[in-house]
């Protein structure tokens, strides 16, 4: 049969009601093709680079090793002083010196151990602030007026008063942190809770859920992925916090943290010192968003409420 025949084949070839046109599927009709399935091209239709096509984490690498070379060529070349600027070999071997001997390990514990405190803290209230804006009117205005107010004011100038009202110690660190983590999350959530499907929410209040199991059964789940973005958010405020004020303030209750290892390297003109500090900061930064990244994909990327990156 020639196409002309074909296209005026009589109306009972045609598939009868419920049945699926042939070659095709419930999920994908017949001569439809799929996204990528024409010779490695996207959705868009464009073909994958060569680029793309390799995995991840061995782009990722490459412009490493790339940004790396720079460096070195730089120092090379432009005869830097090495009290102004060290090199990667020498931040390399400081890294390796001062984890071997513990003064990094040391600084980094003591940073972290502020920062999850004030993190777990600061998430805990932007939930509970979230819920109360959920569930009153004066509760929504009590977060959108605080959020106006103090979410574009950098914590690390709240510093100075808590020092005077806890003391040059580590509560006056978990009080900046809590502070810098729990407005974004607030409104992350917040927008989460907004934005829940009408339809679940219907479907959720003729099964008889109300108040405290709405939020807990319905609203949370459904704003996790505002809740991971939040997560997000809140890490990179509160890491910028406790770096910036161990940077400033120094110590914190007689152990000094990551921020004032790089300061007391600086003052000491330890250039290579100071560079072991900042790859420490940016080695972790990686390892938490790479760790966060993974918990999305098995959560809500799995679940299919957000896309993959």
């Amino acid at each position: 049969m020639s196409k002309a025949e074909a296209a005026l084949a009589p109306a009972d070839e045609a598939p009868k009601a419920g049945e699926l046109p042939r070659g095709g599927s419930w999920w994908r009709p017949a001569g439809l093709a799929m996204p990528g399935a024409q010779g490695g091209r996207g959705v868009a239709g464009r073909r994958q680079s060569a680029w793309s096509r390799l995995p991840t984490w061995f782009r990722r690498l490459i412009v490493f090793v790339v940004l790396v070379a720079f460096w070195q060529f730089y120092v090379t070349v432009k005869h830097v002083n090495h009290l102004v600027f060290s090199s990667p070999s020498a931040a390399m071997t400081a890294v390796i010196d001062g984890w071997r001997n513990g003064q990094i390990a040391h600084a980094t514990a003591t940073t972290l151990e502020v920062l999850v405190i004030g993190m777990a803290i600061g998430l805990v209230v932007g939930l509970l602030f979230t819920v109360a804006a959920t569930v009153t009117t004066v509760g929504k205005d009590f977060v959108m007026m605080m959020t106006a107010m103090i979410n574009p004011l950098p914590s690390i100038a709240i510093l100075p008063l808590a020092i005077i009202w806890f003391g040059l110690n580590s509560k006056a660190l978990i009080f900046v942190i809590a502070l810098a983590v729990v407005w974004p999350m607030a409104i992350n959530m917040s927008t989460g809770f907004t934005t829940v499907n009408p339809t679940l929410l219907m479907a959720a209040r003729n099964l008889g859920l109300h108040g405290s199991r709405m939020i807990r059964d319905v609203l949370i789940p459904a704003a996790l992925p505002y809740t991971m973005s939040g997560i997000k958010v809140s890490w990179a405020f509160g890491w910028r916090t406790v770096i910036a004020a161990e940077l400033v303030f120094g110590t914190a209750g007689g152990s000094g943290g990551l921020g004032y290892y790089i300061n007391n390297s600086q003052y000491f003109l330890q250039i290579p010192n100071v560079f072991a500090g900042l790859i420490t900061i940016a080695v972790i930064g990686i390892a938490v968003e790479t760790m966060l990244n993974m918990v999305e994909k098995r959560t809500v990327v799995r679940w299919g409420m957000q896309r993959s990156a």
